[in-house]
């Protein structure tokens, strides 16, 4: 379990310490080696930066001052609001994807391949929506317009990053199903998880070489986000959350991810993205990842470690199901 994310005031102290030391070669080089030059001035200029402002506002909103956020399509838009939706019109969902055409190509291409084995060609949408199903629809066009909306940040490995999102969405929908949680709203908050990594790394240059680096062990990416930024990834995507007018549930889910046992009041959705990012980084298809979770959080959520060992290979069609590629 992660410590809680730190004060401001230790915050303040982090980013001194750092800036401090990115003066000092060749002590800063054995740690963040890969921003010598033009990489490190610039990550160097952004920590002054947030330090300045930290002393004023919290660590997090010093962080969203002065960024650009990315939009959401409307597509985005309508297709969340039908999450919750048992009986979406067909024609619903065929209209918001006809006005995204590279989306309906994508929908189209997913039809016609080798996983639903059809013997004639698959040519409209309606027919598409009904082979493959409205939630994998919704899963195809979520993941497009989350995928389009951020630009490519240097340091990440973005079909990796992208699959890792997929992973922990439909580890999070499996166990929210089976814990009689919400499942399509755990799904969507799974995929968003790292979403914030992403504006870190387009805010702070050259900060995800040291989130990426090896080893990444579960629960390794936010003790060094917040060794660096003083929050983590799960903060940042609450606060894009929270400006996409997502529900509450999901903005308090988000914040809590990296430490839900410290949230007030406790977040249940919060507890199931954080076990879903540990099982995805401990690689989820292996019984013996349910090793690495902490004990408190599953007692939290009424779930035994011999039962997730038992059924994690059902999560695998989750998974499965949310990787439309």
């Amino acid at each position: 379990m992660l410590a809680p994310a730190p004060s401001a005031a230790r915050c303040v102290a982090g980013l001194t310490r750092l800036v401090a030391l990115s003066g000092k070669w060749p002590w800063f080089p054995a740690v963040f080696g890969p921003w010598r030059n033009d990489r490190h001035g610039r990550m160097q200029g952004k920590i002054k930066s947030l330090y300045r402002r930290t002393s004023l506002m919290t660590p997090v909103a010093a962080f969203f001052k002065d960024l650009t956020l990315p939009t959401m399509p409307e597509v985005a838009h309508e297709l969340i609001r039908s999450l919750n939706e048992d009986d979406v019109p067909l024609s619903q969902l065929r209209d918001a994807i006809a006005r995204d055409p590279a989306l309906a190509v994508n929908l189209l291409r997913l039809a016609n391949s080798a996983r639903y084995g059809m013997s004639r060609s698959v040519s409209t949408i309606d027919d598409a929506i009904a082979l493959v199903g409205t939630s994998q629809v919704r899963a195809l066009a979520l993941a497009s317009c989350f995928n389009d909306a951020f630009p490519v940040a240097p340091g990440l490995d973005r079909e990796a990053f992208w699959r890792a999102s997929q992973t922990c969405g439909g580890i999070a929908q499996w166990l929210a199903s089976s814990i009689g949680s919400d499942s399509q709203e755990a799904w969507l908050s799974g995929f968003m998880v790292r979403l914030g990594e992403l504006l870190m790394g387009l805010n702070v240059p050259g900060c995800l070489f040291e989130f990426e680096k090896q080893p990444q062990y579960p629960g390794a990416r936010w003790e060094r986000e917040t060794a660096l930024l003083g929050f983590t990834e799960g903060q940042v995507s609450a606060e894009l959350a929270r400006a996409w007018n997502f529900p509450d549930t999901m903005v308090n889910a988000l914040d809590a991810v990296a430490d839900p046992m410290a949230a007030e009041p406790f977040s249940r959705l919060g507890a199931v993205l954080h076990v879903a990012e540990l099982l995805t980084a401990a690689d989820a298809q292996n019984p013996d990842a349910v090793d690495v979770l902490p004990a408190e959080v599953l007692t939290a959520l009424q779930v035994d470690g011999d039962w997730m060992r038992s059924r994690l290979p059902q999560a695998q069609a989750f998974v499965d199901a949310s990787r439309l590629h």
